[in-house]
């Protein structure tokens, strides 16, 4: 097992809980997710969250767009689905 903090923390989304900063990382080893640990935004809770429910955060000077998975998880929170997602 091993802990690694993230100096500088990564701007990321997880899915069902909202955007915030992963602050560190648990490796629990092979056959085991990569463990999030990130402070929320809204709420201030810390949770440790599985690989597969982290995105890293759109960032316009890298070129990156925010990811689909995003865009549902808030329109699934807000009860409503974007355009793209209802075709």
């Amino acid at each position: 097992m091993s802990f690694q903090q993230l100096d500088p923390p990564l701007p990321v989304h997880v899915l069902d809980k909202g955007s915030g900063y992963a602050f560190a990382v648990i490796d629990y080893g092979q056959e085991h997710n990569l463990i999030w640990v990130t402070a929320l935004d809204d709420s201030g809770e810390i949770w440790c969250a599985p690989n597969p429910l982290v995105r890293v955060q759109a960032n316009w000077t890298m070129g990156r767009k925010r990811p689909p998975a995003i865009e549902a998880s808030r329109a699934k929170s807000c009860g409503t689905m974007p355009p793209a997602a209802t075709q």
